[in-house]
């Protein structure tokens, strides 16, 4: 009898929970088809029974050299970076309580990119030695926002606003290296800058894909106190959340994943900005929206790809589709945002 008035809450949660079983799956199976998409499309259109021989070690003549060589890297590049991408988007954004508050707004993705295109112009660095300097270069800024916007109580209104202007400086940076850098050497940095998929090396992912591996279980296991976290400062610590140790390694977690998949592949534009968003709507309030954003963050990145290679008589990199798509949400959400007086 006294279980009656809390059945209605019991039956809610089973249903978000179902929800979001259903939303997973629906995810994972659209990323899988657009993974198969993208090792059977290309110059020449191999079948599912020849692409799934190849992946079982079959010497398949044509296939074998295009699925191993060009498809399979540039796919797992791209599922990779998706998950990186969408789950380090969310984390900012729950954590800070504010959905312009991604990595790409507060200058994260910014560092790395300058420290690569550094690299490029000046250093004239291997691929590799680039890959290596973006990632310190993210690191380092994450570092430089945290110390500069430190006091006495954490302030998110602080933090993203010396982000925006770490963010602004470092833009000027990139524009200042490219007007001093030789002719080849700008072609090259914007090529790394638009975030693209093109020339993805199998030997070039396991850094990105080892660190995916160890991180996102770190996110996943502390996503209920992250979820604590967007109730607010307070109600987290009296809940007996750990804010600061908890916090701390959410961007630990987060800025490497971020890093390493902007090495791997530039600086995909909105993939972090948007994927959290939509696996909100997708999802809905109540749960967790980690493992949703990163799906949503690898059908974005594949969908962008397959468009940007196959939907106009010219290839586009990944970075300029996802651009076409995420400004005018940007726009649309600052105009929402103004409505309801959020700035």
């Amino acid at each position: 009898m006294m279980q009656k008035p809390f059945q209605p809450m019991i039956q809610n949660s089973r249903r978000r929970r179902q929800r979001t079983v259903v939303v997973t799956l629906v995810l994972s199976l659209l990323a899988l088809a657009l993974s198969a998409l993208m090792l059977m499309l290309g110059n020449t259109i191999y079948p599912v029974g020849d692409v799934v021989r190849v992946l079982l070690g079959a010497d398949v003549p044509g296939a074998s050299f295009a699925v191993n060589t060009i498809r399979l890297p540039r796919m797992l590049a791209g599922v990779f970076a998706g998950i990186a991408f969408g789950v380090a988007g969310t984390v900012f954004q729950t954590m800070l309580r504010n959905p312009l508050a991604n990595p790409n707004v507060i200058g994260i993705t910014t560092g790395s990119s300058a420290a690569a295109v550094f690299g490029i112009v000046v250093l004239q660095a291997s691929d590799t030695f680039v890959s290596v300097i973006s990632v310190i270069g993210g690191l380092l800024t994450v570092l430089a926002i945290y110390f500069l916007s430190k006091s006495a109580a954490f302030s998110i209104g602080r933090l993203v606003l010396v982000g925006i202007g770490i963010q602004a400086m470092l833009t000027a940076v990139i524009n200042y290296l490219l007007l001093i850098s030789r002719q080849n050497d700008v072609g090259t940095a914007m090529r790394w800058l638009s975030g693209s998929l093109n020339g993805a090396k199998m030997e070039s992912l396991p850094p990105l894909m080892i660190t995916v591996a160890l991180c996102l279980p770190v996110v996943i296991w502390l996503s209920r106190q992250l979820q604590i976290l967007e109730l607010g400062e307070m109600t987290a610590t009296s809940l007996g959340v750990r804010t600061n140790q908890t916090r701390v390694l959410l961007i630990i977690a987060s800025v490497l994943m971020l890093a390493l998949a902007t090495a791997t592949t530039g600086p995909i534009a909105f993939i972090a900005f948007l994927a959290g968003p939509i696996a909100k709507r997708l999802v809905g309030d109540g749960r967790s929206t980690i493992i949703p954003a990163g799906l949503v963050g690898v059908v974005l990145v594949l969908a962008a790809d397959l468009i940007g290679q196959f939907a106009f008589t010219a290839r586009y990199p990944v970075g300029v589709i996802t651009g076409m798509v995420g400004a005018p949400y940007l726009i649309f959400l600052l105009i929402r945002m103004n409505k309801k007086g959020e700035f």
